[in-house]
């Protein structure tokens, strides 16, 4: 596929993603994890096009939602209300009770909406309950540190005696564990820790199903390493026949893998518009910016990038930049062969979390999504015109 050819017919910016990527990634999932007790929900916030949502209908996951309207989509998407979770942080019950009346599965991550729904449905309605397994930090930077102390994401497992005594008071049905993952569980310590914690917990609750690990899976990323899946395969499904050999009981596993499933798929090209010098800094201006792929900014997040025009140049040292009015790096000091005006660039890894955590900022509009699947190239976002940057707006006479 010539990539070039692509971009010169929607033009740059534009998100790029390949459908043979994703269903590699799952194939290697399914393959890692314990099978036959294993489910996959994709995590729907990573990349929430509807066309993608197919893709993933097709590989047989469910779909894991954070907001009604993620569930409206997936419904829209072609996935039946037993193929959705509905995992929310933080919101009134009411959404709840409408995802209920949808036939989701209910997540649930606090003791005041845990009680609410225990008054409302008792054991008519099962749910899964969400902790905070408090046993580690993220990593060392100061905007992290704590995670897990200063997480709003779980019920902290120091309440667990309390979630007894609500799911007793009401008769509840439990039917799962969840736990905020994030990226650092998969570490072997922590999974291990977070594991033996979940299934001691799961004796206290006879009707448990499945204890679900979320995400945290990693892709192969810059700087970052990725997640080991079948020594968590491994890992998991031993001490999964140990809890079924000591209570005679079957227990099921459940991932939500967003990242990890579209995160290498995804490419964001973009193109140099501007080379400027500041005494010893030479800045790559390119037609892009923070409002098409945040994470760099707003989690300091490192992505490889590549001179597709110009591949084969001498490596020389830029700050590639965006086009906003605000700091705006893609990455500093970056060693790439030499820039060009007029060069596209791919910024690689950015399937997740890159289209879906974009904004109109600066009346920028938001660029187009291209799936390479069989066949041609399918159009599956246009880009953006000055009408959908007015549309909601109301015009009031003064």
């Amino acid at each position: 596929m010539d990539i070039c050819q692509i971009i010169e017919e929607v033009g740059t910016p534009c998100y790029i993603y390949d459908a043979d990527f994703i269903r590699a990634r799952h194939k290697d999932l399914c393959e890692a994890l314990p099978q036959g007790k294993t489910r996959l929900f994709y995590a729907m916030k990573a990349l929430s096009n509807l066309k993608i949502l197919k893709v993933m209908r097709d590989l047989g996951t469910g779909v894991d939602t954070v907001s009604l309207f993620e569930i409206q989509m997936a419904l829209q998407a072609g996935f039946e209300p037993n193929q959705i979770i509905f995992t929310p942080n933080l919101v009134d019950f009411s959404e709840l009770e409408k995802a209920v009346e949808i036939g989701v599965g209910i997540n649930i991550e606090n003791l005041s909406n845990l009680e609410k729904f225990g008054i409302r449905y008792g054991a008519s309605v099962p749910c899964c309950i969400r902790f905070n397994p408090h046993i580690a930090l993220e990593n060392d930077k100061e905007s992290s540190m704590g995670w897990y102390e200063q997480s709003k994401f779980g019920i902290p497992y120091a309440q667990f005696n309390k979630i007894l005594e609500i799911v007793s008071n009401y008769e509840i049905k439990v039917e799962g564990l969840h736990i905020h993952s994030s990226h650092v569980i998969m570490r072997d310590d922590i999974l291990q820790k977070s594991a033996e914690l979940m299934l001691e917990a799961a004796k206290k609750l006879p009707e448990l199903e499945f204890l679900d690990f979320g995400g945290g899976l990693n892709p192969k990323q810059r700087k970052i390493e990725a997640t080991n899946i079948s020594k968590v395969g491994q890992q998991l499904g031993q001490l999964l026949l140990e809890f079924e050999q000591e209570t005679n009981r079957v227990i099921h596993l459940r991932f939500e893998p967003g990242r990890y499933l579209v995160s290498e798929a995804g490419t964001l090209y973009v193109r140099v518009k501007v080379l400027k010098q500041n005494k010893e800094v030479t800045f790559a201006g390119v037609d892009s910016g923070f409002n098409h792929l945040i994470r760099p900014m707003l989690y300091g997040s490192s992505h490889e990038i590549e001179n597709v025009s110009n591949p084969d140049g001498a490596y020389q040292e830029y700050n590639i930049v965006g086009n906003l009015c605000e700091a705006d790096d893609f990455a500093k000091q970056y060693r790439i062969s030499e820039l060009r005006e007029g060069d596209i660039l791919a910024i690689k890894d950015t399937g997740a979390y890159g289209f879906s955590m974009s904004s109109q900022y600066n009346a920028r509009p938001r660029p187009p999504e291209i799936l390479i699947n069989d066949g041609p190239p399918l159009l599956i976002r246009k880009r953006e015109a000055y009408a959908d940057l007015t549309r909601n707006q109301v015009e009031i006479r003064i």
